[in-house]
Formats: C-alpha cells, sequence, structure tokens
C-alpha cells in the first residue's frame, strides 16, 4: 500500500511517498517559492539521485499536480499510475478541541477544519488548500489528517487554561493548544527507546528547536505542558516571532507607535525574534555574525539557550524530576554549541555533558550525556513524516 504525505505550509509543499506497512519511503521532495514568478522543485528518489527543477508554481493545486505527475514520470521509475496512491495523509497545525487524534477528512470534518483557520490564519488555509487539491486530484484516494495540537490534547486544565475571564474560554475556546505534535510524539517515543526506558514511565522533555520552536514535558507518554499556547506565537523566540512576551508591552508600543491590531500581528510574527533582536533570521547566518564579533547576533544566542533551559527546568518541576531531555528540529538537532550552551549548569539535576559526543554528526539518534548521567540527553531527529502515515495506514485498515 502506497500513502502519499503532504505538508503544505503558505508558499511550500513537502511530500513522502511510502510504501506501507513497510515503512519505506519510495520518493520525497519539496516545492518552495509558491506563487513566485520563479519556483523550485527538488525531487529525492529511494536510491538517493536528487532532481532540482526550476519552473512557474502559482497556487498550491498546480503544486500538488505537479508532484503526482513527478512520481508518475516514467524516467524516475517510482509508480506508473496515480492509482497506486491508496491514501493521503496530511499535515494539519490546528484542531482546536474537536479532534484528539489523526481522523478520516470527511466532509464534515473539513468543515470543522475551515473553523480553526481563524485559530492559526497562518497555516491552516494553506492545509486546507492542498486537501482541496489532492481530494481534487485523486479522487480515489481516502484523504485523512494529523493534527499537530492532537498530541497536547492529554494537558491537564491547570495547563492549558489562561488567567482570562472564563467566558473566553467557554465561548472562543480560548486556550494552550500546543504545537508540533507529531514531532513531539515521534521523538518522545524514541527517546524513551533509546534511553531503554518503557514509554509509559518515562518523564520526557523535548526540545524541538527550527525556525519555530516548541518544547514538550511528556509523562508517560501523554503531553502534560508545551511551550507554544492558542497560536505558535507563544514559548522560545524563534526566527521571525517574539515568543513570551508581557501584553502590557505589546500595548505600551502600539499606543506609541499608533499601530493597527493587524500591523502589530505582522511585527510580532514575521518582524521579531532572532530577525528582529539581531536582524537575522537563520541560525547559521546568525552564528557566524556572532564568531565575527557581532554583539547582538551573540545576544539573540544566548537569550535563545537561557529561554530554553528555563523552559527545561520548569517542565522538570511539572514532572517532578526528568529522565530524558531529547533534541530535535534543525536547529536542535546540528547546534552543537546551543546543545552545550543549554545543558551547561543542568549538573543539579543530574544532568552530566558529554562534550565528545555532542560534536559527532551524520547519526539520526545519539546520546550526549556519559553513560554514569542520571539524566539521558540525546540528539533525535524528528520524522513527522512517519508519525502520518502510521496513523493514515491504521485509519484505512482499522
Amino acid at each position: 500500500m502506497k500513502i502519499l504525505v503532504l505538508n503544505c505550509g503558505s508558499s511550500s509543499i513537502k511530500y513522502q511517498l511510502l510504501q506501507m506497512n513497510d515503512e519505506v519511503v519510495i520518493a520525497q521532495g519539496m516545492i518552495d517559492r509558491i506563487g513566485e514568478e520563479i519556483s523550485k522543485a527538488k525531487l529525492e528518489l529511494a536510491n538517493g539521485e536528487k532532481y532540482i527543477t526550476e519552473l512557474s508554481i502559482p497556487n498550491h493545486d498546480i503544486g500538488v499536480e505537479y508532484i503526482i505527475e513527478d512520481l508518475c514520470n516514467p524516467t524516475h521509475n517510482i509508480i506508473q499510475d496515480k492509482q497506486e496512491i491508496t491514501a493521503v495523509g496530511h499535515r494539519v497545525v490546528h484542531g482546536a478541541e474537536v479532534f484528539s487524534k489523526s481522523t478520516t477528512l470527511t466532509a464534515e470534518v473539513i468543515a470543522q477544519l475551515e473553523k480553526c483557520c481563524e485559530l492559526a490564519p497562518l497555516h491552516n488555509p494553506a492545509n486546507l488548500k492542498g486537501i482541496y487539491a489532492a481530494q481534487k486530484l485523486l479522487p480515489h484516494a481516502v484523504q485523512c489528517g494529523t493534527f499537530d495540537t492532537a498530541f497536547h490534547q492529554s494537558m491537564p486544565a491547570h495547563a492549558y487554561m489562561y488567567g482570562l475571564p472564563y467566558s473566553y474560554y467557554e465561548q472562543l475556546k480560548v486556550r494552550r493548544y500546543g504545537f508540533h505534535g507529531s514531532s513531539h510524539r515521534y521523538v518522545s517515543q524514541q527517546a524513551a527507546q533509546l534511553s531503554g526506558k518503557p514509554y509509559d514511565a518515562c518523564k520526557t522533555i523535548v526540545c524541538h528547536l527550527g525556525n519555530g520552536s516548541s518544547i514538550s514535558a511528556v509523562l508517560n507518554g501523554n503531553s502534560v505542558d508545551t511551550s507554544m499556547g492558542l497560536t505558535p506565537l507563544e514559548g522560545l523566540i524563534m526566527g521571525t516571532r517574539c515568543g513570551d512576551l508581557d501584553l502590557g508591552a505589546a500595548f505600551y508600543i502600539m499606543r506609541k507607535e499608533n499601530l493597527s491590531i493587524d500591523q502589530f500581528d505582522t511585527i510580532l510574527n514575521k518582524q521579531s525574534g532572532f530577525k528582529g533582536i539581531c536582524g537575522i533570521s537563520d541560525m547559521r547566518d546568525m552564528k557566524q555574525a556572532a564568531a565575527e564579533g557581532n554583539e547582538r547576533a551573540q545576544l539573540t544566542l544566548d537569550m535563545l539557550a537561557y529561554r530554553i533551559k528555563k523552559y527545561i527546568g520548569a517542565y522538570a518541576a511539572a514532572m517532578q524530576g526528568v529522565d530524558c531531555i531529547a533534541f530535535t528540529g534543525g536547529i536542535g538537532e546540528n547546534n552543537p554549541d546551543l546543545r552545550l550552551q543549554v545543558c551547561k549548569g543542568l549538573e543539579y539535576m543530574g544532568v552530566e555533558f558529554d562534550e565528545q559526543a555532542n560534536k559527532q554528526s551524520g547519526n539520526t539518534e545519539y546520546i550526549i550525556s556519559t553513560a554514569t548521567s542520571r539524566v539521558t540527553v540525546m540528539v533525535i531527529q524528528t520524522n513527522e513524516e512517519i508519525v502520518i502515515a502510521r496513523d493514515t495506514y491504521e485509519l484505512i485498515t482499522a
């Protein structure tokens, strides 16, 4: 059985075609710069062959159509016909309180997802574009959705409620939801396995660090707290997002600068974080700038490491201890200097850091704490696509 996994962003589509339930990736790729004059399509085959094509992809419909045609291209020898694709698994960012697990995307479910767009205006509309396109182009295939928020639906009320009038929760469902759920779920499972502990008896802190970053506390297989909130804006400072912020400061700036809500929304989501502090949003460029003496780039790195450390301490307290700390995501997996900076000083909670092990690269999973460390610290390459594929397979074979 072949399952296509689609992860649609506002201007990109990432995808994998997997043979299930063998969990073999037959092909994978992405299209970025959708809607721009020149888009870029990347395809990687199972044998490692890579193809890059520049062309015009004006919208997600054309993007999904191109992906299907590329998978059927006889020169690639991936599939002969699109009928071979049994199901499509979609990443959906926000499922609100409606969806606590993956589900088949019926007309009723899609209608509910459309209502969730106001909770994730930067993400859900793009996810829905991919769903609409796949329905149109692969009408024979079962469409399934996996939600970033679903894994965090196990949080207790005292962790997800805000200190606002309760009516805002009752009427508007304003609360903490959390995101990157598929990543936190996968990485916490792998962390327990790598540390040799049962998943249902393991206290894990997952640090998913990328352009968007979040941290979660996973107690005995259940998310009990996470750093992102109603939207992906709360929590750590990120590439262009501010993270935790005193709302009083927001009101002060808006009044002083005479900013509208939409204007300040753009500032918080697209002009803040790394970009706002030092003018650089890419971690690699920021590290290079810091090494060359850019003080604000170094300040940004210090702020990020400090806030990660604060969340680790808070979540260790929430779970009354911690067995594993896992770093994942583009930054978490590829920045040994940041991992060292975060873990330095955590000896009080039982972390014994192995600086030599921390410098290795190329492996998808490895431990970076000593053999005698009471807390196992590790790096795990996330795999949200396999979570979506597994859930899709289970839904259509149940």
